[in-house]
This record gives C-alpha cells, sequence and structure tokens, in this order.
C-alpha cells in the first residue's frame, strides 16, 4: 500500500515554505506527486531576522512567529492537497521542519560536564499543534532536539535520505544543499555516511544583494560575476575558525549573519558592493570546496540541490575549484534542487511515524541513531 506524506521546509534563506507531497511504496521509494511554495511577506522575514538575535520580549515574538509559520506551512498544505487530489484522511502525516532561529548544538560543553546533563539546544519556530488544528492531518515537528539531547549537531539531518536518493555502488558521491546556510553529505560506497554544515550559503548574498540592489537574490549570480573577488577580504572571511574545523559540524545565523560581514568588512574599508557580492560567492564556493578536498577527496561528482543550484555563477566557481568533480545540479538526478529538502522532511516522518531511527551518528556524532520528532495527532 503506497502512504501520502507532506514534507515543508523553510530554510535560513528566510525566502517562505517549500512543501512536497510524496508517495511511498511497500519498498520505501519515494515520489514527488506535487511542489508548491509560498513566500514570506518582508515585515514577517525581519521579525524572523531579528529573532536570530537577542532582543527585547522574545518569547512573546517568538510564539507569535510559531503561529505565523505554521499558517504558512497550513497555506502551502492544503494547495499541495488541491493540486493532487487527495484528501487530508489520506495523508498519514506532515514533516513541518519549521524555523530555526538558535542552533547552539555543544555550545555549552562545560557547563554541560559539570551539571553531568545536556544544556546545549536548537530551536525551530513552529505550533505543530496549529497546523495540525488547521490541516486534519497528523504533524511530526521538532526533528533535531533528540539528536542534540543524545549529544550530537542535531544537523544536518538529511544526508541519510541522500543517500537514499544519490548513493552510487561504484562511487564516492558528495551531495551539496546551498540553501541559507551550505551542508554536504559524502555518500561512500562501503562506508558510513558522513555530512556537515560547511558553512555560508545564499544568507549572506542575498542580504547584501537586498541592501544594495533592492532584489531578494542575486538572480543566476549575474551581479557577483560582473564584480572582482578582493582577495584581502576573502582572506579575512576564510580566517574565521569554523571554516577551518573539522566534521562533525553544524551553523547558522548564529554565527554566519551581517554583524560578521559588517565586522570583517571594517578591516577593508571602500570595497565597492559589487565586489563584496563577487567575494561573497567566492567565498560560500571556497567555504563548499576546501571541505570536499579536506574530507571526500575521493569523490567523483557533486550533486548541487537548494537555492544555490539555480546560481549559475556559483555553480561556475564550484566547478573551477572542483576541476576533479563531476557537477551538477540534482534536477539531473530525478529531484529538482528546490524539493530535495521538503522531501526529505516527508521522508524523516515517514520513518518517525514507523519508528524508525533516522540520524546518523556518523553525521551529527551523537551516541547512537534515534527516532527523531513528535508527533501531534489530527
Amino acid at each position: 500500500m503506497t502512504d501520502y506524506f507532506i514534507g515543508l521546509m523553510s530554510g535560513t534563506s528566510l525566502d517562505g515554505v517549500d512543501g512536497v507531497l510524496v508517495a511511498i511504496d511497500p519498498t520505501g521509494q519515494l515520489q514527488v506527486k506535487g511542489h508548491a511554495f509560498t513566500p514570506f511577506e518582508e515585515p514577517f522575514k525581519a521579525d524572523l531576522l531579528a529573532l536570530n538575535q537577542t532582543g527585547p520580549d522574545e518569547l512573546h515574538r517568538g510564539a507569535l512567529a510559531g503561529h505565523h509559520i505554521a499558517q504558512h506551512y497550513a497555506q502551502v498544505v492544503h494547495t499541495l492537497m488541491a493540486q493532487c487530489g487527495i484528501a487530508a484522511a489520506d495523508i498519514t502525516a506532515i514533516g513541518a521542519h519549521g524555523q530555526t532561529v538558535r542552533h547552539r548544538p555543544l555550545a555549552f560543553d562545560a557547563a554541560a560536564a559539570h551539571a553531568h546533563t545536556a544544556v546545549a539546544y536548537t530551536l525551530q519556530l513552529i505550533n505543530p499543534a496549529l497546523l495540525a488544528e488547521l490541516t486534519g492531518v497528523d504533524v511530526v515537528a521538532d526533528f533535531r532536539s533528540r539528536d542534540v539531547a543524545a549529544g550530537g549537531q542535531g544537523a544536518p539531518l538529511v544526508p541519510a535520505f541522500h543517500q537514499g536518493v544519490f548513493a552510487r555502488a561504484d562511487a564516492c558521491v558528495a551531495v551539496l544543499n546551498v540553501g541559507g546556510i551550505s551542508n554536504i553529505s559524502v555518500l561512500r560506497p562501503h562506508d558510513p555516511v558522513t555530512g556537515w554544515d560547511c558553512g555560508p550559503g545564499n544568507a549572506l548574498m542575498d542580504h547584501w544583494c537586498q541592501q544594495h540592489t533592492g532584489q531578494a537574490f542575486d538572480r543566476d549570480g549575474a551581479w557577483a560575476a560582473k564584480g572582482q573577488v578582493h582577495k584581502a577580504l576573502l582572506a579575512s572571511l576564510l580566517a574565521e575558525p569554523y571554516l577551518l574545523g573539522q566534521p562533525p559540524k553544524s551553523t547558522g545565523r548564529d554565527l554566519f549573519n551581517p554583524l560578521w560581514l559588517a565586522k570583517n568588512l571594517q578591516q577593508h574599508p571602500g570595497v565597492a558592493p559589487v565586489d563584496v557580492q563577487a567575494t561573497l560567492t567566492e567565498l560560500t564556493a571556497l567555504a563548499c570546496a576546501n571541505d570536499v578536498n579536506r574530507s571526500a577527496a575521493e569523490a567523483q561528482a557533486l550533486i548541487v540541490c537548494g537555492g544555490g543550484a539555480l546560481n549559475g555563477h556559483l555553480m561556475r566557481r564550484l566547478s573551477h575549484h572542483l576541476p576533479q568533480l563531476s557537477v551538477s545540479s540534482s534536477d539531473a538526478h530525478g529531484l529538482p534542487p528546490l524539493q530535495v529538502e521538503a522531501a526529505a522532511f516527508a521522508w524523516l516522518a515517514y520513518k518517525t511515524m514507523r519508528r524508525e531511527t533516522a540520524s546518523l551518528p556518523s553525521v551529527t556524532g551523537a551516541r547512537g541513531a534515534r527516532v527523531l520528532g513528535a508527533i501531534y495527532p489530527r
């Protein structure tokens, strides 16, 4: 019997909600039946961005944001059901990622050792109870907390899904997701899957483009392609300790945010805005390429998904820095770039509903594999 699941993802790019409705057959094979997207309004994007930093009345603002995200998610669910002609009663569950506003795994190791307990945390805003109420479908949410409680990074969670979709029996394949933050999965034929967050993806590029051109993002990287990489600024950005660290590791806007960029720019005044954009694109490409060369040198192919796969200039820079690899979009491998993460959370909900583990200790560093997510019945 085929089961239907919906996966919903709103990532660190803050552009909006991607959703897919998938069919999963008895063998576990997944097929996307529909895809929908709804954008976040600019004032709401600003609210979410502000919640990434300490501010006044955060509990109240966070709660309201969680309600608003649930309403956006519900809109995508209803669009998908109408698009695919499937009723709520026929959908087994929704996998709802929520909006990450803080990600602090292993941030308090000394305190944890002293208290003999886990004090790290990761926070994704979503009101899953409201989403279940608005859709009439079981909701699975809070996927990351259990892995963090088990001593893991809680991220990335998609490598297990990448393995099922993109792995090859005859070669090592790397899958790079470039959302607001970039993360990579390394799929080796006979070894455990590894994966980690490389560093900034689109978040800084989008911020700079919005600030200086009024456009939400640099379409196809056309603006960056007109600039020149500022070598001294690039060296300063690449000196960030996180980028030099070894996996397992994960990050977010807690580190790679406009304040971080501004501190680096203060050391290099007078750089033309178009050259900053070119340098930020090069930063994203090099952070990913350097990690591949350090930790996945045997990879033969790089499959790119997420919004970054639609940035032609970024794709060319990745190919330039990784000439030994075949660099291609996930579209060429059966799954369009903007559907991959949402499909992953549909699959994660499928695993949760079956009480099957979905985390990979080889990726997150947790003490063991765990069943992820909390279930909110319809």
